[in-house]
């Protein structure tokens, strides 16, 4: 039985964040993951579906991780507007990085150079270690928990995080209730050379099935004139499954009609992949000595892209609070600092997925009166600078109570 400060049950993106966040703590971590990340030299030359927009607040985060550089040095795209319109209407929302006085909003970058980028970052601290092997039985020891490995090697965590995902098993066995609802959507994802370049620009329209996210790629930060994207395509299950019918010509085609021929005609497509879509919150973020991250924590509907970018500040603020506590001499579990970690982030998380299901709900909305309210709505916002200012400082991440990680250049 070995003691150990902190165990982190998953090792993708969020909870390789926390253990590089923690690193400075001087707190001896370990991080239980079975497929451990791997490096550019297995990498395809094609793109990974698994896409994600990262928020300037999320960027400021990987760069105090350690991780930035590596992934920086990879093909990510970013982007510097956003093109939202109502695919059965005439509304149309813009927003562009010069109206914030920002070079860009945001990135878009392949899930698996994030995680290789923080996966180098943990391997750079002597006090984090990387465990490629899972979790065979969690049980109760002398008021906390303890972790047999599949080895029977057993950890005894003074705090024991979930970063497992949507499906924790950490959240599950530590008795945690959720909230959960399925949207009755499938996501369909997939890789796309268009006729036009893309110009930077994410663009987004709510169609009748589902909402359309196409996203900006590069093969190299130079190519500025990129005709590639990712695309997320939310659709009501039945949609889905004829999108995931379809040969390559037909897909491409429905997806051209679809963005209105905005980008041209679709020449090309990858394999499309698809998944269901559910909305998930744990009633808490914290039970006694365990703590719960990202998808663990809370799911929403991808529409907006926020769900790692949630993830990020969850594990920069529970490790910013646990580290405050250590160096005040407490335990890295005490009450009142993990208490703080769940204020800081349930509440911005609750409004951002309230406003998300929002979103959805009203372009849900098939009545002609309101459809037109709506597209009358999005064409006054458009013309209302103080308005998208909001919105834009919420799309970079910049909103809430923001760990010191999030805020720094």
């Amino acid at each position: 039985m070995t003691q150990v400060d902190v165990v982190i049950v998953g090792g993708g993106m969020a909870g390789l964040a926390l253990a590089s966040a923690l690193a400075g703590s001087g707190l001896r971590i370990e991080v239980l993951e079975k497929q451990l990340p791997l490096g550019p030299e297995t990498w395809s030359d094609g793109f990974d579906p698994r896409v994600s927009a990262i928020t300037r607040a999320s960027e400021n985060i990987l760069r105090f991780c350690g991780a930035w550089d590596f992934i920086e040095s990879q093909r990510i795209a970013p982007y510097a507007d956003m093109d939202v319109w109502d695919g059965e209407g005439t509304g149309n929302i813009q927003f562009h990085a010069s109206e914030a006085s920002v070079e860009y909003l945001g990135h878009i970058i392949e899930n698996r150079v994030i995680q290789y980028g923080l996966y180098l970052a943990c391997q750079a601290h002597e006090n984090i270690t990387i465990n490629a092997q899972g979790m065979d039985q969690l049980s109760r020891e002398n008021g906390t928990w303890l972790v047999t490995l599949e080895d029977k090697t057993q950890l005894l965590p003074t705090l024991l995080v979930g970063a497992d995902g949507g499906h924790s098993t950490i959240r599950e066995r530590t008795g945690f209730s959720v909230r959960e609802w399925d949207y009755g959507h499938n996501g369909v994802v997939t890789t796309v050379e268009t006729e036009k370049p893309h110009g930077n620009v994410a663009r987004q329209p709510f169609l009748a099935t589902g909402p359309l996210g196409v996203l900006p790629l590069r093969q190299k930060l130079s190519n500025e004139e990129s005709h590639l994207s990712s695309i997320v395509w939310s659709a009501d299950t039945k949609t889905a499954a004829e999108l995931m019918a379809m040969d390559e010509a037909t897909f491409n085609h429905a997806l051209t009609v679809a963005l209105e021929g905005r980008l041209g005609k679709v020449v090309r497509s990858e394999r499309r992949f698809s998944f269901p879509l559910q909305q998930r919150h744990a009633t808490d973020y914290i039970s006694d000595n365990v703590a719960l991250v990202a998808d663990a924590a809370h799911t929403l509907h991808p529409l907006a892209g926020q769900g790692i970018n949630m993830g990020f500040l969850d594990a920069a603020v529970l490790a910013e609070e646990v580290s405050n506590s250590v160096r005040r001499g407490l335990s890295p579990i005490e009450p009142m600092g993990l208490k703080r970690y769940q204020r800081r982030r349930k509440g911005h998380n609750l409004m951002m997925m309230s406003t998300m299901e929002g979103f959805k709900r009203l372009f849900d909305v098939v009545p002609m009166p309101l459809r037109l309210l709506r597209n009358q709505g999005m064409s006054l916002l458009n013309e209302h600078p103080i308005a998208k200012g909001h919105i834009l400082k919420h799309a970079m991440g910049f909103a809430g109570d923001l760990p010191e990680a999030a805020q720094s250049a």
